[in-house]
């Protein structure tokens, strides 16, 4: 497996992980009483995850674009 193969089966990874604490976020504001503090714990996790991803996808970007 190439290099860039690892970073974009990182970013999938990732990309699963983010779609778990976004359907984590809609439960919780589907909750009849919100929790506001959890709620921006997860959208702030949601924002550092989302940075990953862009990260592995720049990493795997300029292996392709080094690549012969």
């Amino acid at each position: 497996m190439s290099s860039v193969d690892e970073h974009l089966n990182r970013a999938e990874e990732l990309l699963g992980t983010l779609k778990e604490r976004s359907d984590e976020l809609e439960c919780l504001s589907q909750a009849e009483e919100l929790d506001a503090d959890s709620a921006v714990d997860v959208i702030a996790e949601i924002a550092e995850i989302a940075k990953q991803i862009e990260a592995e996808l720049t990493r795997a970007r300029a292996l392709a674009d080094a690549a012969p």
